[in-house]
């Protein structure tokens, strides 16, 4: 049976879409896409706040469902494969909120997965965080239980580095007496992507080739780099709740300083790059391979100071070991789904910080209804 796992990041650029099968830790990919994101969807979620109207986030989330059932629908008609191959959809949402804090622990992702398993006829797996949440963990990072699962038995100090919105590693060592470690190293491309489509309405910065044209201001740098988060103990996790524009404009005025937007660029890339490079340094020094996936990978100039900053160990992308490094996000929540429906837990503790292993996803039914063309 195929499993379909939709996702949708904080750049709310596309919808990315993986139909798969697992087969003894092997992934057979056999359709995957990246369908553009409604801009005036997009617009709205991203003007989603504490005093938006309840009657509004009920609309978004109605439209997201819509559009996730769309995707999985032409997914599914691209690939020839009919509803009943597949097992299930598991569909990650929007998140609109993740605040893994002891006092509050929630995190809220929006698109109605009622929707999406009326309208495409396959039972869908959803809200896949907040079990991990009530076993007291922080819900964030899920991919790391994939990655071991597909990239782990290397015998090597190995690191998946995936750039998305938000920066995550998953630490797999080589033997079996120490833990698989992951968290939430901080942004990725997030505030790359919002300070470039503010100053140049692009939705991201092709190759890196603006930040590589500028200078890193150090003064906003180092202000940045001495922000509570990066040293703060695992686990941990974030968003862009924490990591956004106006968390950049207090550390450029902290430095007193207001860089020149293509300088502020290139020190956000920088510090990207850096606290990356600071975490595979603190957490596991005896890396020898990082591999990488998530949109970063195609940054060219960020692939290049990675590189540098690591010195030793290799840095490539995922797909040296056939693993196509845009979709293993997408591919992550069909997999979710397959542990769902197999009574498996799906989240690891010495990742999140819960207390157990737990099973993640609620499931919906679809009832009887004909897969719309």
């Amino acid at each position: 049976m195929f499993y379909l796992g939709l996702m949708s990041g904080t750049s709310m650029d596309a919808v990315d879409a993986a139909l798969v099968r697992f087969q003894n830790h092997h992934l057979d990919l056999r359709q995957y896409r990246q369908f553009p994101f409604p801009a005036r969807l997009a617009d709205s979620l991203k003007a989603i706040s504490p005093s938006t109207p309840v009657i509004e986030i009920a609309r978004c989330d109605h439209e997201l469902g819509d559009l996730f059932a769309e995707c999985a629908i032409q997914l599914m008609n691209a690939a020839g494969i009919p509803q009943s191959e597949v097992a299930a959809i598991g569909c990650h949402g929007q998140t609109v909120l993740h605040c893994p804090q002891p006092e509050v622990r929630n995190s809220l992702q929006l698109g109605d997965p009622s929707r999406i398993a009326w309208r495409t006829g396959v039972r869908t797996v959803a809200d896949f965080r907040r079990m991990d949440m009530a076993a007291g963990g922080q819900g964030a990072p899920l991919a790391p239980a994939l990655h071991v699962w597909l990239l782990g038995g290397a015998g090597l100090d190995r690191v998946v580095l995936n750039i998305g919105g938000i920066a995550n590693v998953t630490i797999i060592p080589s033997g079996s007496d120490r833990e698989v470690t992951g968290f939430d190293v901080g942004p990725g491309n997030t505030l790359l992507d919002q300070w470039i489509r503010q100053h140049r309405r692009e939705v991201h910065d092709r190759d890196g080739t603006w930040a590589a044209g500028g200078r890193c201001n150090g003064e906003v740098l180092d202000s940045m780099l001495a922000d509570p988060y990066f040293p703060r103990q695992l686990p941990k996790s974030t968003g862009k709740e924490y990591f956004n524009l106006d968390w950049v404009a207090r550390h450029a005025a902290r430095a007193g300083v207001g860089p020149e937007p293509r300088d502020m660029q290139a020190t956000l890339a920088e510090l990207t790059c850096r606290t990356i490079a600071g975490a595979i340094f603190n957490y596991a020094p005896s890396t020898s391979e990082v591999l990488v996936c998530g949109g970063g990978v195609h940054n060219g100039y960020m692939m290049g100071r990675l590189r540098a900053l690591l010195g030793k160990a290799t840095v490539d992308s995922t797909a040296r070991h056939g693993v196509d490094p845009d979709a293993v996000e997408a591919v992550t929540f069909a997999w979710l789904a397959k542990c769902r429906l197999d009574g498996v837990p799906g989240n690891l503790p010495s990742v999140t910080g819960a207390s157990h292993p737990v099973i993640l996803g609620a499931i919906y039914e679809p009832g009887k209804v004909k897969r719309e063309k």
